[in-house]
């Protein structure tokens, strides 16, 4: 019996949450095509019980992801279907573009009871989202002291450590023992952060001195004093950029971080499923930067598209122009051996693609601090080697498929073999000098290597291309 059959069926009786909980998600956990409709129809003809238990057999996770399956007027509609709970997970998971979209349709108080729910920080993103009026509307319909904690996020600046933190934290003095901070915790649960792993231990200016890991607590002793099992604490400084948090995360393997002002004072820490975001987001962005265009969703419009992507193929075009030039040099030559316009493009799409190797290595290289002035002669000369080596290998493949292909003139055959052959050598060669080098010149000069490197890389070996085959059969062929 087909999947489609069985949906039908059990959209014709009555179900369980177990049974909406089974079809609600695939095997790989990706929402089931069959789900999104039975969603719509619920909206469509406005059965709000219906709806409550098809969203209930959702995750939050889910429904934000259900969001972007569907049309506007229809999240409209489904966001007044959540309570404030719900809806607190739902809108820190949604894209931003369509989050942005659906704040506009929540009332001013439910969003504010919304934001009581969340951490600081993710509170603190979404109202960066509202409209001015009506963040201030919001603001004012939440109490003062989480009004507070989100102004003092924003006053922080975007994608720095002061943004990423949440300002709730457990911190203990270092005289305390195990047994009164457990105490502590226990009579301020409630005040207690949503997710920790760490009991900061602070000295008398609020300074940290170490953390102990709450795994750690509850295998001590009650009387033993934090000072004697607290371990190094590694802290962020309020300003460092997202991205150097989450190379540090990654490189000391932190759990979690507690996040200090220029004075050393503690004001929040950073956990790591926040850094999954980051890490998730910097990597999505250098990876459209290599192509050369920015985030287009699941919701970009046409006239956005067409805008992040203009510019570069402009600038590809021009460069392109000045590729050519090397074509309307020797066209006396392509004119007497019209197999050159034949093979050129295979040389010059080769040494892109050679090039295109090489700076893929070379960016993440830079990006994950791999490559440094200690070890760039080393990795440098290690390309070098590769594109000689690379070529050398091609360049025979090539000639002898040339030899093949115009056998029936030997002398020329052969010729024209050699031609290909130094071109490749000199094309694969180029596409890993400028493969390597340039997205070190670029980021010395402190400039993203992602962003920039492929429109250089794809002018040199398509010129290197053209003007290889075309210059040396000038020697070799005329």
């Amino acid at each position: 019996m087909s999947r489609e059959t069985d949906d039908l069926e059990l959209k014709a009786r009555p179900e369980t949450d177990e049974d909406l909980e089974d079809l609600a998600l695939e095997e790989n956990y990706e929402l089931n095509p069959a789900y999104v409709p039975m969603v719509v129809d619920a909206l469509d003809r406005g059965d709000a019980e219906r709806l409550r238990e098809l969203l209930g057999a959702l995750h939050p996770a889910d429904i934000a992801d259900l969001m972007g399956f569907i049309s506007a007027d229809e999240r409209e509609e489904l966001v007044t279907h959540l309570d404030a709970e719900t809806l607190s997970e739902v809108l820190a998971d949604l894209d931003t573009e369509i989050r942005e979209e659906i704040l506009e349709h929540v009332p001013s108080a439910l969003l504010a009871q919304a934001l009581g729910e969340m951490e600081s920080d993710d509170a603190a993103d979404v109202v960066d989202d509202l409209e001015e009026d009506k963040k201030a509307q919001v603001l004012a319909a939440m109490p003062e002291v989480e009004r507070a904690a989100i102004e003092t996020t924003l006053s922080y600046e975007d994608e720095t450590a002061g943004r990423l933190m949440q300002r709730e934290v457990v911190a203990a003095p270092q005289f305390w023992t195990v047994g009164q901070t457990i105490d502590h915790m226990r009579r301020e649960s409630g005040d207690l952060p949503e997710l920790f792993f760490d009991v900061y231990v602070v000295d008398p200016a609020y300074k940290p001195v170490g953390a102990c890991p709450v795994s750690h607590l509850l295998r001590t002793a009650r009387d033993t004093p934090l000072a004697q099992i607290m371990e190094q604490v590694t802290e962020i400084p309020v300003g460092m950029d997202q991205e150097e948090v989450a190379y540090i995360f990654n490189k000391y393997r932190l759990i979690s971080a507690p996040v200090t002002e220029p004075g050393g004072r503690l004001v929040g820490q950073i956990t790591v499923d926040d850094i999954v975001g980051v890490i998730q987001e910097e990597t999505e962005e250098d990876i459209l930067a290599l192509a050369g265009v920015s985030d287009a969703g699941r919701d970009a419009t046409l006239f956005g598209i067409v805008r992040s992507r203009l510019l570069w193929l402009v600038l590809n075009l021009a460069t392109e122009a000045v590729a050519v030039g090397a074509i309307a040099f020797y066209q006396d030559e392509i004119a007497k051996i019209t197999a050159l316009a034949v093979l050129m493009p295979i040389v010059s799409s080769v040494g892109g693609n050679a090039g295109t190797q090489t700076l893929a290595v070379a960016v993440r290289a830079l990006a994950s601090r791999e490559m440094n002035a200690s070890n760039a002669a080393r990795i440098i000369w290690r390309e070098l080697g590769a594109g000689i080596v690379n070529g050398f290998v091609v360049a025979l493949a090539m000639g002898a498929a040339v030899t093949v292909i115009y056998h029936q003139n030997w002398g020329f055959a052969v010729r024209l073999a050699l031609t290909v052959g130094l071109a490749l050598v000199a094309n694969i060669f180029t596409a890993a000098v400028g493969g390597i080098l340039v997205p070190l010149a670029l980021e010395r000069t402190g400039r993203d290597p992602a962003v920039s490197s492929s429109i250089f890389i794809t002018f040199l070996t398509d010129f290197m291309g053209f003007f290889a085959v075309l210059a040396i059969a000038a020697l070799i062929l005329l």
